[in-house]
């Protein structure tokens, strides 16, 4: 593993430059992407291939689908193919996207954007459950960024994920690559109660 890094922004509205810029290096998210990603300059999304660790098996038009969302508020407004999302279509089987997938022949992610739920699940793993196979490929990425913002999430930030805590580990503190760095982008709200070492760059910062 490379190192952690807990990058501290003053708001959520401070961090998503700084989300929109390490996306675009390397080749609730989406409200921040669609602002800022498609506002860099000479962006080119022609060649990513973009998948979801975490949807729900409803139409494309529900409310509730991730792949609707992202295209109706970012995929919109880059120049991405259809051809570069890994949508979960529910009309077919388990086997028509497992095909998809094999066909891809994904084994290394390049970058590994993911959230945090208050109770420390992360990547659809959650406490108690067993973990599959997600692990192995999640801690295999060249590069992961947790971004996790909002009060809600100070009393597992500081006790179970971050700093350690007792009890079996919660699935985002399971999250360590081993060869490559892990970033956290939080807000202060967030980090109110940590005391380990954190980065504080500023808005418009490049990680």
């Amino acid at each position: 593993m490379s190192g952690r890094r807990v990058v501290v922004f003053s708001s959520a509205a401070e961090l998503g430059p700084a989300l929109a810029h390490m996306v675009a290096s390397r080749a609730d998210k989406v409200s921040m992407l669609s602002k800022e990603l498609p506002a860099l300059p000479d962006l080119d999304c022609s060649h990513w291939l973009v998948g979801f660790c975490d949807d729900r098996l409803v139409p494309f038009d529900d409310g509730e689908n991730t792949y609707g969302l992202h295209k109706n508020q970012l995929f919109s407004k880059i120049n991405i193919p259809d051809s570069g999302v890994l949508a979960i279509d529910p009309s077919l089987s388990v086997q028509d996207y497992a095909r998809k997938l094999k066909e891809e022949d994904i084994s290394v992610f390049d970058l590994l954007l993911l959230d945090m739920g208050p109770d420390g699940h992360t990547c659809s793993l959650f406490p108690d459950h067993p973990p599959l196979m997600t692990f192995p490929m999640v801690n295999l990425a060249h590069c992961v960024v947790f971004v996790s913002t909002g009060g809600s999430k100070a009393p597992v930030f500081s006790f179970q994920v971050l700093e350690g805590g007792e009890g079996p580990a919660l699935p985002a503190a399971r999250v360590v690559p081993s060869h490559s760095e892990l970033f956290w982008l939080t807000d202060e709200p967030a980090t109110a109660s940590l005391t380990l070492q954190m980065e504080r760059p500023g808005s418009a910062a490049k990680l």
